[in-house]
Order: C-alpha cells, then structure tokens, then sequence
C-alpha cells in the first residue's frame, strides 16, 4: 500500500457516468484514503491502497489503464 497520491491515465473518461462507475469501484478498494477523477485531463488520482487493486477496480469499471 501507499499512502503517496499516484495518478492513472485512463484516456476512455469521456463523462460523468464514466467519472461515477469509476468512483463507485475504486472507492470501495482497502486502504483507498482519497480518490480524484479528473474528466478533462482523462486521469485518476488515489491515495493509499494498494496499485494493482486499484487498477483492476478501473478495469472492473470497463476501463483500460493506459
């Protein structure tokens, strides 16, 4: 886990129900302490949790990590 905010490239954000399933899969992620999805710049930033839980969450939201 870490605790440092790390931003993820997810290039398919093109809405808000995007930004909402995303949301709603990384938020319930263990040890996820903050979670922003930026529409306009197509990116997801989280802080704690674990990496690759939080990539599989992303993709689980039927979205490709670039």
């Amino acid at each position: 886990m870490t605790d440092a905010p790390v931003t993820y490239s997810v290039p398919d954000i093109s809405c808000q129900h995007c930004v909402d399933a995303i949301t709603k899969e990384v938020q319930i992620v263990d040890g996820v302490t903050g979670l922003t999805v930026d529409l306009d710049a197509k990116t997801v930033t989280v802080s704690g949790g674990d990496r690759q839980a939080i990539v599989d969450a992303i993709d689980e939201a039927g979205f490709d990590v670039a």
